[in-house]
């Protein structure tokens, strides 16, 4: 290494650390500047109101040769950072791209779950509202097969006709639909909890894969 170099590196590293004013060919000044990296374009400088990287084709010739500016590597810098950041704008594009896809996915399986939940919710409902119908009406043929209320005549004791019994084929027909239709959503409550045991095992097994 000969000493002019060696001169330049030593002049270079002195300069980072100490205080001083920078103009650029614009005429913007940069006051009590500290000079904390030389980058192949530029200084980065620290002031009162912060960090700002100064470019060397803002600054006079003389800045630019006491910090060993070459245009040539400069250009290849800039080129491999605008590079660097062009493939950070698209992994954080592709990041962003991942996690709305994840969160559709996640925010249909909820919509799903809920749907599910409100579709058991509603056949639990009716299944109660159907076995009230039965008790009800199991009640009501008890009622129509009963006799009638008693009378003697003479010794004998007899009973009047009972005018609820001419609805027993109604109450029983009625009473047929009733547990049919129980049967059926007892069908779908059952098929709705074996849905939601897989359900739950998919995403317990999802979840442990991703972890």
């Amino acid at each position: 290494m000969n000493r002019r170099l060696v001169s330049a590196l030593i002049f270079s590293f002195a300069s980072l650390g100490f205080s001083e004013d920078f103009k650029t060919v614009n005429r913007k000044e940069y006051k009590d500047a500290t000079v904390t990296r030389v980058e192949p374009d530029g200084i980065v400088v620290k002031t009162k109101s912060g960090v700002t990287k100064v470019y060397f084709t803002e600054l006079p010739k003389d800045v630019q040769e006491r910090f060993h500016y070459d245009s040539e590597k400069a250009a290849s810098y800039s080129a491999e950072q605008a590079a660097n950041y062009t493939a950070y704008q698209k992994q954080q594009e592709e990041t962003r791209r991942q996690q709305a896809e994840a969160d559709a996915r996640n925010n249909a399986a909820l919509a799903e779950q809920q749907a599910a939940t409100n579709r058991t919710q509603a056949l639990q409902a009716r299944y109660g509202e159907l076995q009230r119908q039965e008790n009800d009406l199991l009640h009501q043929i008890g009622e129509a097969k009963q006799p009638g209320p008693e009378y003697r005549q003479g010794k004998s004791v007899r009973h009047q006709p009972n005018p609820q019994k001419s609805q027993l084929p109604l109450l029983q027909s009625h009473l047929s639909d009733v547990r049919r239709e129980k049967s059926e959503v007892r069908k779908q409550l059952e098929k709705a909890s074996d849905s939601n045991k897989s359900d739950a095992a998919a995403r317990t097994h999802s979840k442990a894969s991703r972890n």
